[in-house]
């Protein structure tokens, strides 16, 4: 039976620049009303909110609900880990900020070509083995942006995993280069559970082109948006949980209610939707889920995700000029400490980070074009 589960990568923020700032009154209500409505997995890791996601588990969670109301999904850091005596210290570090004795979920973070450093070089695989035979972990697996073909060998090479995390939206379903179809079913070829991720694609499949709506409302207008969405990764076979993320209780209690009603789709719902996916691949400029995975890599402090997200939205309002969104650009760039689109020096460590295989530095030649040059015409 699939369990709806809540991610906490994009928790609600005191401050939008500072990603540590994290409103955890405003979270307390979320975990609240989530786990009144009878769900109980949480979904965190290492480098969320630069580093104090788990921590932030810890406080509205685990210090406020009894171990064994929830269960706990976490990731080992690949990104930063050169060789085998980090991982000891890192794993107890992961234990003590999220507040447990020991991790229900426990995977390998972004096993992919932006991680080989690690899983090439480090012994991860006999690492999470040895700590779920210690009692640290229930059940070992990986999360992956990789393709079937990765996928495959992965799973092959390494039969003790028990599950995988994977991207799944029906934009995704048929994508040549992320293969969510293809990676799905081999997982369910070697019998692993299945986790997913990112099944509103980062917030497109929550706001998409009027002419998209207009299809999904035509068909049925009483059925919102994300239904959609969430009808679609609800219904798959052999998935276990649908991890939603949210930055507001609202959207916490929308993922709720659409999950309590996500109804499997019938043939023509799901042409209708191969139709959405055009309409919406031919308006999405950048193909960025603010994952946040680039930014912590920039040398020149560039908020990537966020002026992505500014350059996604105002393109979409289908103008050159002035917007909502290039006014959010100036604001940002007047910022203390921030980098800004033309700062980039194509160094590509963001490239490297990226789960989407973005060119970042050649759109940020893009934005910085758009709201530098055209829209305020000022230079850095």
């Amino acid at each position: 039976m699939t369990r709806l589960g809540m991610g906490m990568m994009r928790l609600p923020l005191l401050d939008e620049n500072n990603q540590t700032s994290i409103d955890y009154e405003h979270v307390n209500k979320m975990v609240d009303a989530y786990m009144d409505a009878g769900f109980n997995h949480f979904d965190t890791a290492y480098v969320y909110h630069e580093g104090v996601g788990e921590d932030a588990f810890k406080k509205c969670v685990v210090d406020r609900y009894p171990r064994d109301s929830f269960t706990i999904s976490t990731k080992l850091p690949l990104f930063i880990i050169t060789e085998e005596s980090q991982l000891e210290p890192i794993f107890t570090e992961q234990l003590k900020n999220c507040g447990v004795e020991y991790f229900d979920y426990f995977m390998l973070h972004n096993v992919s070509g932006f991680t080989d450093t690690a899983w090439k070089n480090v012994d991860l695989y006999s690492f999470i083995q040895k700590k779920k035979e210690e009692g640290y972990i229930k059940h070992i697996g990986i999360s992956t942006h990789g393709d079937a073909e990765f996928l495959e060998e992965i799973l092959f090479d390494h039969p003790e995993l028990e599950f995988v995390l994977l991207q799944i939206n029906y934009l995704d379903w048929e994508d040549e280069a992320i293969e969510a179809r293809k990676c799905w079913e081999v997982a369910r070829k070697y019998d692993k559970e299945i986790l997913i991720m990112e099944p509103y694609k980062g917030g497109f499949l929550a706001d998409v082109p009027e002419e998209a709506e207009k299809l999904m409302k035509e068909y049925n207008p009483d059925n919102s948006v994300i239904s959609w969405a969430m009808r679609f990764v609800a219904n798959l076979e052999d998935v276990s949980i649908v991890l939603t993320g949210a930055s507001t209780l609202e959207q916490i209690e929308s993922n709720i209610e659409e999950f309590k009603n996500a109804e499997p789709l019938n043939d023509d719902e799901l042409k209708l939707l191969e139709e959405v996916s055009k309409i919406i691949n031919s308006n999405i400029t950048v193909d960025c889920t603010k994952c946040r995975y680039c930014v912590d890599s920039c040398a020149e402090e560039i908020d990537i995700a966020k002026l992505f997200d500014l350059y996604n939205k105002h393109k979409m309002l289908g103008r050159d000029d002035w917007s909502q969104f290039g006014n959010a650009y100036l604001n940002y760039s007047k910022l203390d400490g921030v980098g800004i689109a033309s700062d980039c020096i194509e160094c590509e460590n963001c490239i490297e980070e990226c789960p989407q295989q973005i060119n970042i530095p050649e759109v940020l030649k893009d934005v910085a074009k758009t709201f530098e040059t055209e829209i305020y015409g000022f230079e850095n």
